[in-house]
């Protein structure tokens, strides 16, 4: 089975890509797990309980404690992830598809370490996480300012994006992301995803 992964910023187009990706390897006759970090992970079911009622915004700023929290949870949820491998692998699945993946996640909990609540306690060490390497991973490359012109925009604003973006740059390569031009029109950047997915 081969894992697929689209990572960026925050109204990049992830879900986009993904969804279109799904689409055409189904249409290959190929079985196709969708899988979301956000959505799998157990920190996000805990708050999604806790907060039912009231309307969610995104999260720009914790305190220390908050950071570690979500550190313990990613490490939780890397362990999930290894025995969904397992079990998807056992019931012959072609792909999984992330929208999101790990690697968001700790470009998440990276930039929480430098908001103004966690810089005077968070450590600014790197951190080494045993997160699945995936088959393929992409990274839209994108600017703030085209997100922030579209009609449904983040509502982090555009400095969190910029910031993002930095630490996405800073990882890329580390994390051996293929970065595709997210500026361009969706069915052009799909053709060059669906290129890289059919050369493996």
């Amino acid at each position: 089975m081969q894992i697929v992964t689209i990572s960026g910023l925050d109204g990049s187009g992830k879900s986009t890509q993904i969804e279109m990706l799904k689409n055409y390897l189904e249409s290959q006759k190929k079985r196709v797990f969708y899988f979301h970090a956000v959505d799998f992970s157990i920190a996000n079911k805990i708050i999604k309980s806790t907060k039912k009622n009231s309307q969610s915004k995104s999260v720009t700023e914790a305190n220390w404690f908050s950071i570690q929290l979500r550190k313990i949870f990613l490490k939780i949820d890397i362990c999930r992830f290894k025995k969904l491998i397992k079990e998807l692998e056992k019931k012959d699945y072609d792909y999984l598809v992330s929208d999101r993946y790990f690697y968001d996640t700790v470009i998440n909990i990276e930039y929480l370490k430098i908001a103004p609540k966690a810089r005077p306690l968070a450590s600014q060490r790197p951190r080494l996480w045993s997160i699945p390497k995936p088959d393929l991973s992409f990274y839209l490359r994108i600017y703030p300012e085209i997100i922030m012109s579209r009609n449904r925009v983040p509502d982090q604003g555009i400095e969190y994006l910029k910031k993002k973006k930095e630490l996405y740059e800073n990882k890329m390569n580390l994390w051996n992301m293929k970065a595709v031009d997210g500026n361009r029109d969706k069915d052009v950047i799909f053709e060059e995803i669906k290129t890289y997915v059919n050369s493996r």
